[in-house]
C-alpha cells in the first residue's frame, strides 16, 4: 500500500507509462552510488521508478535509464538489477508464506491438503515445481469440481521444494494448501506480485485459477491443460 500522503500513481523512467505505484517499483542510489531497488518504497534520496516487470526493469539497465533519470552519470548498477529484484520479491513472498504457516493459514502433506481442498476455505494450492504430476493432478481435479463456480481457488507453481520446506518448516514439500486469512491473504498477493514480475502480466499460467488438471512446463510454471 501506497504511504500516508504518498501519491498513487508515478510515472515509469523507462516507458513514461502512468500506473499505479503497487505495479511499479523504486530505485535509489545509494551511498556509494549504486542502484538499489527500494520495493518497500522507504529508503532516502530521489527515487526513480520502473514498471514493475523483469524485462521493465533489464530494459531500465540496458538503456542506463537510472543516471538519465537522476542527471547523475556516477550512479551505477552492479550486476544483473533484474536478478536482484526477482530474488528480493521471491524471498519476501516466502516469508510471506512462513507467516502464514505460522498464523496456521498454511497446511501441507498430500493427505492435509486434500483434506482442506475438499473442505477448507482455500484460497491457493500450491504444488513445488520440482514434484510429480500424479499428485498434482488429483489435488487439481478435487479443486476444479469444488471451485469451478467460484474462481476462488489460485494455482501457485513457482518453487521447488527446498524453497518450500525452508518457508513451511518442514522436509519434502510437494503440495501445500494456502488458507483464507490475512496472513494466508497476504502470502498470496506476495506471489502474485512475483509472478507478475516475471511474466509481465497480471494474468498468468502459474497463478491461474485452478479448474483443470496441471502439468509442469519444466520452467516453473503450471499450464492450465484442456
Amino acid at each position: 500500500m501506497p504511504r500516508r500522503n504518498e501519491p498513487l500513481e508515478r510515472s515509469c523512467a523507462l516507458t513514461r507509462a502512468v500506473r499505479p505505484v503497487d505495479e511499479m517499483i523504486r530505485f535509489v542510489a545509494g551511498p556509494d552510488g549504486n542502484i538499489v531497488p527500494d520495493l518497500r518504497r522507504r529508503l532516502p534520496g530521489r527515487g526513480v521508478w520502473i514498471t514493475a516487470s523483469r524485462q521493465s526493469v533489464a530494459e531500465a539497465q540496458k538503456k542506463k535509464v537510472f543516471s538519465r533519470a537522476l542527471k547523475d552519470g556516477s550512479v551505477r548498477v552492479e550486476g544483473d538489477l533484474a536478478d536482484q529484484v526477482d530474488a528480493l520479491i521471491e524471498r519476501s513472498a516466502l516469508n510471506a508464506l512462513s507467516l502464514a504457516r505460522k498464523a496456521g493459514e498454511v497446511v501441507s502433506g498430500f493427505a492435509k491438503v486434500e483434506a482442506a481442498v475438499r473442505g477448507q476455505d482455500v484460497i491457493g494450492l500450491v504444488q513445488a515445481r520440482d514434484g510429480g504430476d500424479d499428485g498434482a493432478r488429483k489435488l487439481a481435479a478435487i479443486a476444479r469440481a469444488r471451485f469451478a463456480d467460484t474462481g476462488g481457488c489460485r494455482l501457485i507453481g513457482c518453487f521447488t521444494s527446498a524453497q518450500l520446506d525452508l518457508a513451511l518448516g518442514r522436509s519434502n514439500v510437494i503440495h501445500a494448501a494456502l488458507l483464507a486469512g490475512r496472513a494466508g491473504e497476504n502470502a498470496l498477493v506476495r506471489v502474485e506480485e512475483l509472478e507478475r514480475f516475471r511474466t509481465g502480466s497480471g494474468s498468468d499460467p502459474v497463478a491461474g485459477t485452478l479448474g483443470d488438471p496441471v502439468a509442469n512446463d519444466g520452467a516453473g510454471s503450471a499450464v492450465i491443460q484442456d
